[in-house]
């Protein structure tokens, strides 16, 4: 699982970044967001993601100096910038800290996920020849066990499948565990560690993103959407919607057959 940090102070854009794309289907998950380039610095030094898209002026730090920061500091990630600003200079900073891509605002989820997956590949090299190095320097002895970034665990699959494939029903870590025949307690530690995430969290994050999509189908209802997403009520539909997106669902639903114009940036 590739697991990406975004940086970005325009609230509607990060919460865009964070809900309407499909992460899940790229085996990757966003570990974090942040709103500066401080906070996000921060970010990158305790949960150490994969991937880093980060806007280029924010408030306070920019995302090149935080990008720069993160790299005095040896933290390996691959970085991809994400502006408005098309200023040439801007460009050849970000060359200069090599930054894996540059795109200009407003970015479509099929470039995205493109870029996302270009990434991914160039993981798998970096790995490969790190690898090969320590191999080296050990004339051949065994390197120190590291945690893959990417996990192939079984368990961690079951979860995610469990998600992907059971979103709308209830899908528990205890029923989980006694599935997998491991207790609830150390599935739920193994899959915080692998994901950074909470199994309802995940859920949730999942869940919600799914309804952005069908709400900006405008073909459902609200209520329609609580239910296909696997919500009991209306209400705790609203508050967790409103609670992981930034905004209250009704701003995307459908008014009585009226189209409304407003979609998530």
């Amino acid at each position: 699982m590739i697991r990406i940090l975004i940086a970005e102070d325009e609230e509607i854009i990060r919460s865009g970044l964070l809900y309407t794309i499909d992460w899940l289907s790229m085996s990757a998950v966003v570990v974090a967001s942040a709103a500066t380039g401080t906070e996000g610095l921060e970010k990158i030094k305790s949960l150490r993601p994969d991937i880093v898209i980060t806007d280029i002026k924010m408030p306070g730090m920019s995302g090149l100096d935080m990008i720069a920061e993160a790299q005095k500091e040896k933290i390996d990630f691959i970085p991809i910038v994400l502006t408005s600003y098309s200023d040439f200079n801007y460009a050849k900073s970000a060359i200069a800290l090599r930054v894996f891509d540059y795109l200009l605002k407003p970015v479509d989820e099929e470039k995205i996920k493109d870029i996302v997956l270009k990434a991914k590949e160039q993981l798998e090299k970096n790995r490969i020849a790190q690898k090969a190095e320590r191999a080296e320097n050990t004339d051949g002895a065994p390197a120190p066990f590291l945690p893959p970034l990417v996990s192939d665990n079984p368990y961690i699959a079951a979860c995610l499948a469990a998600i992907e494939q059971n979103y709308a029903g209830h899908p528990n870590i205890e029923t989980l565990a006694e599935t997998l025949k491991v207790s609830a307690s150390y599935l739920s530690r193994l899959f915080k560690k692998h994901t950074s995430m909470t199994f309802l969290d995940f859920l949730n994050t999942y869940r919600i993103q799914k309804a952005v999509s069908l709400l900006s189908d405008q073909k459902y209802r609200v209520y329609e959407v609580a239910s296909m997403t696997g919500f009991s009520s209306y209400k705790r539909f609203y508050e967790v919607f409103k609670s992981y997106a930034g905004f209250p669902p009704t701003e995307l639903a459908k008014p009585d057959g009226k189209r409304k114009n407003r979609t998530p940036e």
